[in-house]
């Protein structure tokens, strides 16, 4: 689930307790270029007023327009197919003839709503299965590898953080790309055991461990879900989780540091420890994309622009002394 949509379902519960009626909708699946993805939520009250975005256009309007009419009136979830043809596409503003399927819930039960946002209130992972045949809406728990599934009959979404961003250290930049990451709908573990910097550490919505780095990496079993960033300025903290997480399935391994610094660094790893070179040319060192970012927050929109390219599949090779690797 997506930190906007949460704010959405937010909304939604404090417009049922003013006494409004309002409809969910969610993106069930796309095709072609659509502007929002499946999984993404709008809430539409009765008289016209929306929380949330399923296209960012003429949609989101014939949506407004059919709930002023009393065409979303009905009780059960049902289901609405916007550019099905190039000149529908065209008409609701839809990209490249993109297509979206649409599950509208008239009249969502608002006290399973509120049990939902309970659940992210703790960052818990949550599997919420709306089945059109029956009306039936059920909420259990999920594994973070789960994924949206739509068959044309049942839509189950999949809410909560599913990816995990481990910041080794509690410094300055760290606190900015904290921030900044759980917008991104990252679960934010922060590992510092130095006395000097944990204590300040007041970030809501993380966890902060005072374990050393290669103990926390190694308790945290990066997944393909998992980056690890390591931010301390101190070899000797900042290698140790290098270590653990460099021979880890972890989908972004980076390292804060000047060129000459992560050259050292890269000869290090390979010399006098256990880490292959193939290993160590996974390491995004110096961390970030190079925007000529001086400030913390600068360089926190750096490396969030990076993770957010391999992420997406966007970039898979590391920087290396400046240079992306072949």
């Amino acid at each position: 689930m997506y930190s906007t949509d949460q704010q959405v379902l937010g909304v939604a519960c404090r417009w049922a307790a003013a006494g409004h009626r309002f409809a969910l909708v969610t993106v069930a699946r796309t095709w072609g270029s659509a502007p929002r993805p499946a999984g993404a939520l709008l809430a539409l009250r009765h008289d016209g007023v929306v929380e949330g975005s399923v296209s960012g256009g003429c949609v989101e309007d014939d949506l407004i327009g059919r709930m002023r009419a009393g065409a979303l009136g009905a009780q059960a979830p049902f289901c609405i197919v916007y550019g099905v043809t190039k000149d529908e596409a065209t008409r609701f503003g839809l990209p490249c003839g993109g297509t979206l399927e649409l599950v509208v819930e008239p009249a969502p039960e608002v006290a399973q709503l509120g049990r939902l946002q309970a659940r992210l209130a703790l960052r818990h992972l949550a599997a919420r299965r709306v089945d059109l045949a029956t009306g039936a809406v059920t909420l259990e728990d999920a594994l973070r590898d789960d994924a949206l599934q739509w068959d044309g009959s049942c839509l189950t979404t999949i809410h909560g953080p599913q990816w995990r961003l481990l910041v080794i250290g509690a410094g300055h930049v760290s606190r900015y790309l904290a921030q900044m990451a759980l917008a991104l709908d990252y679960e934010i573990i922060v590992c510092e055991p130095r006395d000097a910097y944990g204590p300040g550490w007041d970030v809501p919505g993380t966890r902060l461990l005072t374990s050393m780095p290669d103990d926390t990496v190694t308790a945290l079993a990066p997944d393909a879900r998992t980056a690890v960033v390591a931010l301390t300025h101190d070899p000797k903290l900042d290698d140790l989780a290098l270590l653990e997480a460099l021979g880890s399935p972890a989908f972004y391994v980076g390292a804060l540091g000047s060129r000459v610094a992560n050259l050292r660094r890269r000869e290090r790893l390979v010399q006098h420890f256990d880490l292959t070179q193939a290993q160590v040319d996974r390491m995004h060192g110096p961390v970030g994309i190079p925007i000529g970012s001086k400030t913390p927050p600068e360089i926190a929109v750096s490396i969030l622009a990076e993770l957010t390219a391999v992420r997406n599949g966007m970039r898979t090779a590391p920087i290396r002394d400046g240079v992306i690797s072949q």
